[in-house]
Parts: structure tokens; C-alpha cells; sequence
């Protein structure tokens, strides 16, 4: 049975709902809140049921025939949403937005999120070493707009290249764009590479995002602004996403960085091996010893993008000669870093709306270690300007229990002391509970009953329960009323009792609901605080990066380079940082030396004899010490390098038709 072959007249009331819902996400597979399980019917029940491997049944819906559906719980949604989102599939939440318990109608249900390969915001289903970018791609006669943005850290980019298919596609892989948002379908070759080829997620939308975002007012290009506009249109509109988090567009001068293409990257292995596609024995394997997420995601893009401008450069290189230079306080900064969790995308999940009182505990225990990150950075005479935020540390500090649930509508958030209300409440329910157990004892002794005992569960509330064998003893001047017969005893309420149950639940009720509405104004305090709590999580991301190049400067015996204008390459017993780790004592260094009227060495040898590692070597020297980091080498002096090609072995373009020799003289021309 398909969806627009239903007579809708005839379906239930819930069933009609639904069908309202999915006619706005058409597109996406519309994930149903009923209780306890997302349901997915129809065409959406079947596709789900065949890429889960999950039993396909039926619902009645006022049809003679059951519709297809299928369904997973709802506390354990996560794989699967992961699993259809990696398959290319977008997924929309539908939620129940009242509580089944305030209404007698149909519960009133809607759309919260709508996720995709690129806005993904859930820590459990994102890489915690790279970014997980979206991007906007506008073409003009003569240039691309490259707008992209990872939706988890509140990062927003822009890019202007060349009107070339071939750079475009570069681009995206080299960036690891999860999915790309075009005007319209008509460039059908270009989507066709992207989706099947390289399984990007493509998706078209040909509207702009209308409202005011004051920070474009910094752009002087009309083109740019409309790349920001263009992709936040499909993030709001059409994936549901806050975008207050965005307070920024970073404008990516090509010509302020080395340039590479994806040949180059892969075959330097600079972020996974050639051969078997893990980061394990690549580049960044090796230089990343970072003690935070977001410090490695930095790390990553200094690699990405090496920098051409000398000054810069030579921060970064005092910055780890400083560290090695104070290795009492290096060791140190290194454990406080450790305790610093991922404040980048905890960001991210508070402008969401999904942050939970754990998510809260690893924003606290960030925070508390920044005042003595500080007095290091200071002590060290390292301006780095940080804001430590201690008034948010203390909001949390005396606001929230440390080990509180993963719901943040369960009760048991909020500390004592926090809100006089809470605290009055909680003190109606613990001496309700005192009473219970006083109570009972109390009815032992005035019936004579001795196996009695007071209990309490959800669907009856407090009762009183005698066994089998004593229920005779039950009288009635008692004044008990029978609530519920069970094979071996027999259950009663007092009215004592029935006035204390509902002091009690009553209590414990608003405590939930006042717990939840406290939990939602911190929250909202601290989603004030955002964007400089942002500012600080760059500034320490920045710090983990360089302490890391320190480490490994230290650890593999690096040098610092010295970089010149003159043309001049002078590499002295330089070694392949990967090749030798690797292989352990066998490597061989070598010399490579190309003065000012010198531009072209010619490499001859036999198979297997170490030319691709020698020129391999080179490239990977140049490429960390112009991503700030110290070479393994004696001595290096290096001049500032734009572009870097290199092709190893003849089959990296065999599916383009064109040689290896082809490919480098049109790259040479």
C-alpha cells in the first residue's frame, strides 16, 4: 500500500495527523513519536524496515488494510539514525509536543529536527578529529562561491575559486564536505561524481535566507554574502537548525596558503594511508598528540592549510620552542588540557537545545581549570587573552548535582540550596517518605498484622498490602478501601494514606517540572555567553595544537626551520617522519640541497630504491614547516612554498583517461 493511493476520509485521527506531517517532508524518511517508539509507515516503514534489517508489520489506520510500519525505540534511536543518514537519507524527528496526560484529543505533534549528512550535531555520530562541514556552492560566469559551515562548532567559511569543475570537486574532498547544497539539478554530470562517485549528500534549494545577519556587513562582496545566505536558508528552513551560534564569516584567501590538490593529499598520506584508508600511520597520526577534541580538529586544519606568510609562521615556532623551554609547566598545561572536554560542539549543543545535565558537568569541569590555563599562558609571556568565565562555573557549581541523569525531565538535576521553592518541595517529599515508613509500623502494631507492608508503584499509587492469609484480619472499621486483588495478597488504601499520596506525588511532580524549568534558564544563561565561550574554545583549541607540535618536536627530535626569500632549500640529513617511526632504526637520512639558480633536481634510481620516499620527505618537510610546526631534520632552511604537486605511481588518474605524465605536464603548463 502506498501513501497517495489511502483514502484519507476514512483513516484515524492519528493517522491523518501523520499523514499531514509527512506531506511537508516529502523528501525525508519522517521518524513518528508514538509513546515510547518512532514509527515510520508507507513507503518511509519499508525503506526503513529494508536499510535496518528491521521486521516490516502493520497498524490498523481506519482502513480495511493494516499500512506498512515498522519502529525502534526511542531511547536507543541513535544507530539507527546514524545508519540511514550514512546511507545518504534524510531523516525528519516528529515529537509529541504536549504530554499525552494534559490532553483527551489526538496529542499534538510536529517536526523538531530534520537531519542530514552534513548537520549532523550529535557527539556519538560525529569524528571527533575533523569537522563535519555543509556547504553552499553558487557558480557565477567566472568563479565558484564555496560557502561552508560546521553546523556542531559554529564554524562559517568562505571560499572564491576558479570557475574549473575539476578545482570545485577538489575543493569539496579536500575539505571533507559531507554535503553540498547547488541552486538546481541541472549540472547532472557534476552531481552525478559527487553522490556516486565520492557519496556526498547533494541537495538543491533555490531560496535565500531573508532575515538580518548583522556580521555581512563585514563583507564587501554581494556574491559572498549571497553563499551565506543561500546555505543558511536550507539550514533553517529546511533542516530546522539555530544559527545564533554563527557570529562570524571567515573569508579563505587562497593565496595566503599553500595550495595542494587531492593527489597531493593522498599521496602524501597527510590524513590517511593510501592503502588501506586509516589515519592510523598518516601524517596526522603521527604530529597529533592533542589533549582535546577541538585542539586536534585545529591541528588538522594547520596541516590543511599551510600558511606562506613568515611572521605568522615564526609565532608559531616561538610559541613550541617557549613550551619545550618550560617543560615544568608544559607538563602541567598538558594534564589541565586533559580535563578540557569538546567546548566547541558543547557549544553547539546548547544553541541546539539539546544539551543535557551531563552535557552541563563537561561545560563546568572545562571552565573550572581556565583561571590556572591562564596564569600558565601568562607566566610563560604568551598573550593570548583568555576569558576564564567564572561566573557560568559557578552558576553550574551550585546549580547541578554531579552525576544527574540523561534526561533533563527526571528530577534530580538541581542542588539544595539552589531555588527556596525546590528546596521547600523537596522537603514535603522527604518527610512524606518518612512518613510512609513510620506509618507502616504504625499499622502493624494497631492491627496486629505483622506481615503488612506500605508500597507504592506507578499505575496504583501507595497502597497497603496484607497476604492471603492475613486478609481476614482486615476489618472493616478499618476504614480501608480494596484497590487491588493479586493471586497472593490483597491491596488497600487508607484515607490517611490517600492524603498523603497526594502530598507526595503532588511534591514530587512539581519538583520534576520546576527541576526542568530551572535546568532550562541556566541553560538560556548560558546560551547568552555563547559566542565568547566560542572565542575561548578557539583560543585553547590553538594552544592544544601548537603544545602538541611541541610535543612531538621533543619526542621525534625536530628542528626549528628557518625560512628564507631567497629560493633557497637546504635540507640537511632530513628523514620521513612516518617511514621512520614505522621502521625504526633502519631509516637512512638524507641531504637535499637546491640554491637560488637551482629550481629542478632530476631523481633517477631503480624500482624500490627510495625515490618516492626521498621526494615524499621533501614535500612532507616544507608541509610542516609551513603548517608551523618544527622538521625532522639537522638543519633546515626552507623558502616559503606555494603549490605542491606530486603523482606516485602511474594509476592515481587511470579513470579520467589520462596518464600520469598527461597529468603532471598540464599542471607543469
Amino acid at each position: 500500500m502506498r501513501r497517495n493511493e489511502v483514502d484519507r476520509t476514512k483513516l484515524s485521527p492519528m493517522m491523518k495527523q501523520y499523514m499531514e506531517i509527512k506531506d511537508q517532508y516529502k523528501e525525508e524518511l519522517l521518524f513518528f513519536r508514538l509513546g515510547d517508539f518512532y514509527e515510520l509507515f508507507f513507503e518511509d516503514g519499508i525503506t526503513a524496515s529494508r536499510e535496518l534489517e528491521l521486521t516490516l508489520t502493520g497498524k490498523s489506520a481506519g482502513l480495511e488494510e493494516r499500512v506498512p510500519m515498522c519502529g525502534v525505540p526511542y531511547h536507543s534511536v541513535k544507530g539507527y539514525l546514524e545508519k540511514l543518514v550514512n546511507k545518504g537519507y534524510r531523516v525528519a524527528i516528529c515529537e509529541q509536543l504536549e504530554d499525552p496526560k494534559t490532553t483527551k484529543d489526538t496529542v499534538k505533534r510536529g517536526v523538531v529536527d530534520v537531519i542530514s549528512k552534513g548537520t549532523i550535531t550529535d557527539f556519538e555520530m560525529l569524528d571527533e578529529h575533523s569537522n563535519s562541514y555543509i556547504a553552499s556552492v553558487l557558480e557565477f560566469s567566472d568563479i565558484y562561491i564555496i560557502t561552508y559551515a560546521d553546523i556542531s562548532t559554529g564554524e562559517l567559511n568562505s571560499l572564491t575559486i576558479n570557475n574549473k569543475e575539476e578545482l570545485l570537486i577538489n575543493e569539496i574532498l579536500n575539505l571533507g564536505i559531507k554535503e553540498v547544497i547547488l541552486l538546481d539539478n541541472l549540472n547532472v554530470s557534476l552531481i552525478d561524481l559527487l553522490k556516486n562517485k565520492y557519496d556526498i549528500d547533494v541537495n538543491f534549494s533555490s531560496e535565500y535566507y531573508s532575515d538580518d545577519i548583522p556580521y555581512l556587513n563585514n563583507l564587501n562582496d554581494a556574491r559572498k554574502k549571497a553563499g551565506v545566505k543561500h546555505l543558511f536558508y536550507y539550514l533553517v528552513v529546511k533542516e530546522l537548525k539555530s544559527i545564533s551560534h554563527f557570529n562570524e564569516v571567515k573569508v579563505i584567501i587562497k593565496e595566503d596558503y599553500l595550495e595542494m590538490d587531492i593527489h597531493a593529499v593522498r599521496n602524501l598520506e597527510l590524513f590517511e594511508t593510501i592503502r588501506l584508508n586509516t589515519r592510523t600511520n598518516s601524517l596526522i597520526w603521527l604530529l597529533d598528540k592533542c589533549k582535546t577534541a577541538m585542539g586536534s580538529r585545529k591541528l588538522k586544519s594547520y596541516l590543511m592549510h599551510p600558511l606562506k606568510d613568515i611572521n605568522k609562521l615564526n609565532k608559531r615556532y616561538d610559541m613550541i620552542e617557549t613550551f619545550n623551554n618550560n617543560f615544568i609547566l608544559k607538563d602541567e598545561l598538558k594534564n589541565l588540557l586533559y580535563e578540557i572536554y569538546d567546548l566547541e560542539r558543547l557549544c553547539g549543543k546548547v544553541n541546539a537545545g539539546s544539551v543535557n545535565g551531563r552535557d552541563l558537568l563537561q561545560f563546568k569541569q572545562s571552565l573550572k581549570v581556565l583561571p590556572r590555563i591562564k596564569e600558565i599562558m601568562e607566566e610563560l609571556s604568551i598573550d593570548e587573552n583568555i576569558e576564564t568565565h567564572q561566573d557560568i562555573y559557578m552558576l553550574l557549581e551550585m546549580a547541578l548535582y554531579e552525576n544527574p541523569p540523561i534526561s533533563v525531565k527526571e528530577g534530580y538535576l538541581i542542588k539544595d540550596g539552589y531555588n527556596s521553592e525546590l528546596d521547600e518541595l523537596k522537603n514535603i517529599r522527604s518527610n512524606g517518605k518518612d512518613f510512609i515508613a513510620s506509618f507502616e509500623n504504625k499499622l502493624k502494631n494497631e492491627t496486629g498484622i505483622k506481615n503488612l507492608k506500605v508500597g507504592y508503584n506507578k499505575v496504583f499509587g501507595y497502597f497497603i498490602e496484607v497476604s492471603k492469609g492475613q486478609a481476614s484480619f482486615v476489618k472493616e472499621e478499618f476504614g480501608w478501601e480494596r484497590r487491588q486483588t493479586l493471586t497472593n495478597c490483597e491491596r488497600f488504601i487508607s484515607p490517611e494514606l490517600k492524603e498523603k499520596e497526594s502530598m507526595i506525588l503532588n511534591a514530587e511532580e512539581k519538583i520534576v517540572e520546576l527541576e526542568y524549568n530551572l535546568f532550562i534558564e541556566i541553560k538560556n544563561i548560558i546560551k547568552k555567553e555563547i559566542l565568547k565561550i566560542k572565542r575561548t574554545a578557539d583560543i585553547i583549541s590553538s594552544i592544544d595544537a601548537i603544545l602538541s607540535l611541541s610535543i612531538v618536536s621533543e619526542e621525534l627530535n625536530l628542528v626549528r626551520p628557518k625560512l628564507n626569500k631567497e629560493h633557497i632549500l637546504e635540507i640537511i640529513d632530513g628523514r620521513h617522519p612516518v617511514v621512520e617511526i614505522v621502521n625504526g632504526d633502519l631509516y637512512v637520512a638524507n641531504d637535499c640541497i637546491m640554491n637560488k639558480d637551482n629550481s629542478t633536481l632530476l631523481i633517477t634510481g631503480p624500482n624500490m630504491s627510495g625515490k618516492s620516499t626521498y621526494m615524499r620527505q621533501v614535500a612532507i618537510i616544507i608541509l610542516m614547516a609551513q603548517m608551523g610546526s618544527f622538521v625532522p631534520a639537522k638543519e633546515a632552511n626552507l623558502p616559503i612554498i606555494d603549490k605542491i604537486f606530486t603523482r606516485i605511481g602511474a594509476s592515481d588518474d587511470l579513470v579520467s583517461g589520462e596518464s600520469t605524465f598527461m597529468v603532471e605536464m598540464k599542471e607543469a603548463r
